[in-house]
């Protein structure tokens, strides 16, 4: 079984060079192309959240409770929460993330079991889909693949450390097999995880028209600004009265 380091470092060189491609050949901002990467490194990470502790466990918890609060930036102002209300969700994220979610990993699921599958990896990209909700969809889903894509490369690490090459034999060990899966042997896990899949499916199905409403909120935006900036333009508390008013 590949180690920490090695999936942590596999997933960094595929973020980087997934980073570069969405820069180079799908027009997407450098900004963009950078978290997109950093995306993809941390998610080599997430298919060891079922191994009951751990460096893996430890240090997604905490970045995910740190780093997803900050990504619905756009969520909170799509519901148009005020600040200190934003304040109180991303503190309520975070508790719920790093104290609900990360037990519920250390109590009920197995290691090696249908968290490292190929269903799990659509999970996790769709979870990150609707969490960072933005006014173009290429640009959403471009980040919702990285999490994929730094999933599955933990996955195939595992698979490609399942076999063992020696001077004139080929021998799979006993976990091949265990992650590039659809199906495990436990068949209420099965049942839970495609369900989860065909739920997160549906809802970000029905939450894409968020992005018209951010792009109309960007808008808007951008004709206060332009109005603003427009030569002779003061606020109406500053604009000197018409003579009219001093009869």
């Amino acid at each position: 079984m590949a180690d920490f380091k090695t999936h942590i470092t596999a997933s960094t060189a595929v973020g980087a060079a997934y980073g570069y491609w969405g820069v180079t050949s799908q027009s997407m901002t450098l900004e963009t192309s950078i978290l997109a990467g950093g995306l993809c490194s941390v998610s080599g990470m997430l298919p060891d959240l079922d191994s009951d502790g751990g460096i893996p466990l430890r240090e997604i918890s905490m970045f995910a409770a740190a780093v997803v609060p900050m990504m619905m930036l756009n969520r909170f102002r799509d519901l148009d929460l005020s600040h200190e209300s934003m304040a109180l969700a991303a503190m309520l994220i975070y508790v719920v993330i790093r104290f609900v979610a990360f037990e519920f990993f250390k109590r009920f699921t197995v290691h090696r079991g249908m968290w490292h599958s190929i269903p799990a990896a659509a999970s996790a990209g769709l979870i990150a889909y609707l969490v960072m909700p933005c006014p173009i969809n290429a640009e959403r889903a471009y980040k919702a693949v990285a999490v994929v894509v730094g999933f599955m490369v933990h996955l195939i690490l595992d698979e490609i450390w399942a076999v063992e090459v020696g001077v004139g034999r080929l021998r799979t060990k006993k976990s091949f097999g265990t992650a590039l899966k659809f199906l495990g042997t436990n068949p209420l896990a099965n049942v839970i995880v495609y369900a989860m899949l065909f739920a997160l499916i549906y809802i970000a199905a029905s939450d894409n028209q968020i992005a018209g409403r951010l792009r109309e909120r960007a808008r808007y935006d951008l004709t206060e600004q332009d109005s603003w900036s427009a030569p002779g333009w003061q606020p109406p508390m500053f604009r000197a009265s018409r003579p009219q008013d001093y009869r």
